[in-house]
């Protein structure tokens, strides 16, 4: 099979490896689509995956092909998603039922051989059967949804919060959709790409902003809940600032290993301000799966772009321009 390769930091190529074997308790999964995110970025610098090469690819969903001998859940003709997560279940923090802490945390696409291939090998205890009429490709987008939705399980929210999410990617995007459902009581978004902006307009966001200098003299006390999508550190600095009192500030986007931010101490504890992070998913992809079933993403917006497998290169260096909205690589 065909699958795009990550062997050294920075360098990205197509190849030709052996079809994956399914064991006991496995599948193989026909790709038929695989998102693009900021962690394939920090894969191709060298960052995440503890070695090199890999193929990676953590956002797919496609049809079972192959099963193990002791699958009896799926059956081949299946149309699956799949959760990349593979949490040990042994060590400290799984025995607390935080996974995606794990002390061993692994996942495919990122430590393990993932979906930007032909075909894909992944436990069956991870993969969310998508009934009939759901786009198979389409379904990829359940893996940075379930995301989202495990940030939204560490937000202590109210009905009538207010939102600022900064970037209107496809992660701000899915964070506009859950805070209106969530019961916000606005969603501002603030992104530096009109192209964005005017995507986050068309979701309805309450306003969409290149600075949030533009709405400070609507929300003099700050915001609720401040949430980064962006991994960049001028908009984290910025968002800290953006909290008022007794709010929250969610770090979402997945920042460089370098990146620093400043803190105010005396004003956290005074203010009672939370500030929390979320990372990947956890017991989170079943729900983000029903979720995506019952129509909460429009994909024909989420998606911009679909590029076959042999320019999986040029897919990542669109995606690393800001070009688009979520790219995927259709093998």
């Amino acid at each position: 099979m065909k699958a795009a390769i990550i062997s050294a930091p920075g360098q990205v190529d197509v190849e030709t490896v052996p079809d994956p074997t399914p064991g006991p308790r496995d599948v193989v999964v026909a790709v038929a689509g695989c998102g693009i995110c900021g962690t394939d970025l920090h894969i191709l610098e060298g960052e995440f995956a503890p070695s090199l090469p890999v193929v990676p690819g953590h956002e797919f969903a496609g049809e079972v092909v192959a099963v193990g001998s002791e699958v009896t859940e799926l059956a081949t003709g299946d149309q699956v998603a799949v959760d990349p997560s593979l949490h040990c279940g042994e060590c400290h923090y799984c025995r607390r039922a935080r996974g995606n802490l794990c002390e061993r945390w692994a996942a495919i696409g990122v430590t393990t051989a993932g979906g930007a291939a032909e075909y894909a090998l992944a436990p069956v205890k991870n993969c969310y059967r998508l009934p009939e009429g759901v786009s198979t490709a389409d379904a990829a987008l359940i893996e940075p949804l379930s995301c989202a939705v495990r940030g939204f399980d560490v937000l202590p929210r109210m009905l009538g919060d207010h939102y600022l999410v900064y970037g209107a990617g496809t992660m701000g995007l899915m964070m506009l959709e859950l805070a209106k459902r969530a019961g916000a009581g606005s969603v501002s978004v603030v992104d530096i790409n009109p192209a964005r902006l005017e995507t986050a307009r068309i979701l309805g966001c309450s306003a969409s902003v290149t600075s949030a200098d533009e709405l400070a003299e609507n929300y003099p006390r700050g915001w609720d809940v401040v949430i980064d999508c962006t991994g960049v550190e001028a908009a984290i600095r910025d968002g800290l600032t953006r909290v008022g009192r007794g709010g929250t500030f969610l770090q979402f986007g997945v920042a460089s290993y370098d990146a620093r931010a400043e803190i105010e101490p005396y004003k956290i504890y005074n203010q009672e301000i939370t500030i929390t992070g979320s990372m990947a998913v956890l017991h989170s992809f079943e729900r983000a799966g029903d979720l995506f079933v019952n129509g909460v993403l429009r994909p024909e917006i989420m998606i911009s772009d679909r590029f076959p497998l042999d320019d999986y290169a040029k897919a990542l260096a669109q995606f690393k321009a800001g070009i688009g909205r979520k790219i995927q690589v259709v093998p």
